[in-house]
């Protein structure tokens, strides 16, 4: 894949970057994954999805991502400091919730993920991923992005704040199994994005 072709705006310089995820790149993405949750969602999660981590399976449901996604419209691009993959994001078409209306167009592309290692943080990545992400969704005919965000999450929700996104009014509540997890939705249009970068 020819990575101008997925990301017509500039996505980084000669030390950072945003490229479309390769199959190699699975067993890092999921490692960036665990690292991430054991870090920032510690106190949220349940502990046996944190503390029984099966690598192996986290690689390969990654690489499946990566090389057989469900639709044509599910990408994972992944950021890079020089060679090293720091960060990574997931998107797809959007999901509907629990007595949303369908929207006819299918204009609609939703972020399922978007991490950075900790240790990387603060560099530009995440804006870096989502701004690709908004790109590739933008030139597969999305209008608008959305993106799940657990409540009590002041981190995500000021990054995608400050990046002209706001709740979109819906809010939904996943049975974890050690607790209920309520999640905001957040959202941006993609033209209004385009006018203000």
């Amino acid at each position: 894949m020819n990575p101008e072709a997925v990301f017509p705006r500039a996505t980084g310089s000669a030390d950072a970057s945003v490229r479309p995820a390769l199959p190699d790149d699975a067993t890092e993405i999921a490692r960036i994954q665990v690292v991430t949750w054991r870090t920032a969602y510690r106190s949220v999660l349940p502990a046996t999805v944190l503390d029984e981590w099966d690598a192996d399976a986290a690689t390969a449901s990654w690489r499946s991502a990566i090389t057989s996604p469900p639709t044509p419209g599910h990408r994972v691009v992944v950021a890079l400091e020089r060679n090293v993959v720091v960060g990574f994001a997931a998107f797809g078409p959007a999901e509907l919730t629990s007595g949303e209306l369908p929207d006819p167009a299918g204009r609609t592309a939703e972020l399922t993920t978007l991490l950075v290692e900790p240790r990387w943080g603060r560099r530009g990545h995440g804006s870096r991923l989502l701004a690709a992400v908004s790109d590739i969704a933008r030139s597969g005919g999305a209008a608008r992005l959305q993106v799940w965000l657990l409540e009590g999450d002041r981190v995500s929700s000021g990054f995608y704040e400050s990046a002209g996104w706001e709740p979109d009014g819906w809010a939904r509540t996943l049975d974890t199994g050690s607790g209920p997890l309520r999640e905001i939705r957040w959202h941006a249009l993609l033209e209004d994005q385009e006018a203000t970068s």
